[in-house]
């Protein structure tokens, strides 16, 4: 084994630079470390594109009448900004709430 062996990285990669070990804190800190925020934005138009090509392939596949494109396209828009919204007013609720 060489000198820089799997732990040692491990260890230098996951080092919060306060000297203490992961494996002693308490389990809520851990879980609450390895969180990242929600970037919003990029929620909203990943569903967005995703519900677009849900449209298109239904399109494409015969499934929805022509007529029907009309109210069709505007779902993806309006299901992904209802699902930021949701989003923001988690994350909100998450940052205002006092710490124990």
């Amino acid at each position: 084994m060489n000198e820089y062996d799997e732990t040692t990285a491990y260890d230098d990669l996951y080092d919060d630079g306060d000297g203490s070990d992961t494996a002693t804190r308490s389990p809520a800190s851990v879980t609450d470390s390895w969180r990242h925020p929600v970037n919003v934005g990029h929620l909203v138009m990943g569903l967005a594109f995703l519900g677009l090509v849900l449209v298109w392939a239904l399109i494409a596949g015969d499934v929805v009448a022509d007529d029907d494109v009309r109210w069709l396209l505007p779902v993806p828009w309006v299901l992904a900004g209802g699902a930021g919204l949701v989003a923001m007013t988690v994350s909100a609720r998450r940052r205002s709430r006092p710490l124990p």
